[in-house]
């Protein structure tokens, strides 16, 4: 494994010799500098992962130093070392991007606790350069982030079924990813040049479903003052991501299916049949098998959409990749909110990463977001995660018999822990659930909860 190498700068040959022996003794790659200028001659041609200056120097003082040092390797962490400590300075450095700020003497456990966090960072960083350069073969491919083996093996597969112009059908719980994982197909494939077209199934009724995917004839019903071109018919050429398509009704399956044998459609009120070239992505959090079986999904329909099947897994099933999800999400909300914000307390972390997620990825974006607006700090503290992180496990962890629940019942009980924390609120609860209240309608129905009713299920 590679060593972190460290910049130590200092014009005190005694505090620059002690802080190398405990930085080497702990096993990093050690170069020092006896002055700001010999730092700044360093810089110009090494690239560190982190970088120990003194503040007060003469000529060239740290502050210099810490410019430079960003300036030319922005994901290099540096930090500050003074026996002149105030606020302003303190502030002054954070402001100019320096990680941490240790006023002298210090303590030989808190630089080193420093030290780690600061690498960790910069290690973060540099696996998170290194996927976008691995999943951005070309112009707006999406980055899908995860070192994991389940994610990686997912990320092969669609670099060889992309090409292949096959339709897939993507399954995985609700905020796993699944319009992601689609328009990585899209932009790895012959249609990338083409329209990505995305439609939630479950967000309308039939009549208005029919209308969106295939548009309508001028007349062909009160109001239909224009012809309007359907979803399917935009997409042509292009790729179309059907989400929720378990929630699709059986009227609909079969026209849907008319269009995949047929490559073509006939607009509502329309007479004459228009050709279409679409790629069909498809995605359910449903045991479609099941649907199947109950007669509440078409057969040949199912087999029509899963010639190639991608199974996302939970967030909880891939706990390495929290840190980099977390650490992306930060950088996002950070600079939209004008904060800096250097990264998450060793506790904090601890928190996010042992969490079970049952709302999966977009969970975790919303309350990294939730965190960015509520801290004031350098990093995210325990006290800036809710309260509940904590008290939440799914059900399938807590039986104690043998008798597993379904995925659907798990679902019940997320949905019905989420309503108690939001006082039965279901706009608020629809947009922590990552849908619209229209479906979070549908299940409750479904569910035979009375969607008038303020109490939970």
């Amino acid at each position: 494994m590679k060593k972190s190498r460290i910049l130590v700068v200092d014009d005190e040959a005694i505090a620059r010799e002690n802080l190398e022996h405990i930085l080497r003794k702990d096993g990093f790659d050690v170069v020092t500098a006896d002055s700001g200028i010999t730092a700044l001659k360093k810089l110009s041609n090494t690239e560190f992962d982190l970088v120990m200056t003194d503040l007060k120097m003469k000529q060239v003082d740290g502050m210099e130093v810490l410019a430079r040092a960003k300036e030319q390797y922005p994901d290099t962490e540096v930090v500050m070392l003074t026996a002149y400590a105030t606020v302003a300075t303190a502030i002054e450095a954070m402001q100019k991007g320096a990680y941490h700020y240790i006023p002298k003497p210090y303590k030989i456990d808190e630089v080193r606790m420093i030290v780690k966090r600061a690498l960790e960072k910069k290690a973060l960083k540099d696996e998170l350069r290194v996927l976008k350069r691995d999943c951005y073969r070309g112009a707006g491919i999406p980055f899908i982030i995860g070192k994991s083996r389940k994610i990686q093996e997912l990320v092969v597969l669609i670099g060889q079924i992309a090409p292949t112009d096959c339709n897939v059908l993507i399954f995985g719980e609700t905020g796993t990813g699944k319009e992601l994982f689609a328009r990585a197909i899209h932009y790895q494939s012959g249609r990338a040049e083409e329209r990505f077209l995305a439609f939630n199934c479950g967000a309308f009724t039939e009549e208005l479903l029919t209308n969106e995917l295939f548009g309508h004839e001028k007349d062909a019903f009160t109001g239909a003052t224009s012809t309007k071109i359907g979803l399917l018919e935009a997409a042509n050429r292009g790729t179309v991501f059907l989400d929720e398509i378990g929630d699709m009704p059986l009227s609909m399956q079969v026209k849907l299916l008319r269009v995949i044998e047929e490559k073509s459609l006939l607009r509502v009120g329309g007479t004459q049949s228009i050709k279409v070239d679409i790629r069909i992505v498809a995605a359910t959090n449903k045991d479609l098998n099941r649907e199947v079986e109950a007669g509440g999904f078409r057969k040949d329909l199912f087999y029509r959409l899963n010639v190639v099947s991608l199974r996302l897994p939970p967030l909880a099933e891939r706990r390495d990749d929290v840190p980099l999800l977390a650490h992306h999400f930060l950088e996002r909300y950070a600079e939209a909110q004008g904060k800096s914000i250097k990264g998450f307390s060793d506790e904090a972390m601890e928190v996010l990463v042992n969490y079970e997620y049952p709302g999966n990825i977009r969970e975790l974006e919303n309350i990294v977001e939730r965190a960015v607006v509520l801290c004031n700090e350098d990093e995210i503290l325990t006290k800036h995660l809710p309260q509940e992180l904590g008290q939440y496990t799914l059900k399938v962890y807590r039986q104690a018999s043998q008798q597993f629940p379904t995925l659907e019942e798990n679902e019940v009980e997320y949905v019905n822990w989420i309503l108690r924390q939001v006082d039965g609120n279901k706009t608020r609860a629809a947009e922590i659930l990552g849908i619209d209240r229209v479906s979070l309608w549908r299940k409750l129905k479904r569910w035979g909860f009375d969607e008038n009713s303020e109490e939970a299920l």
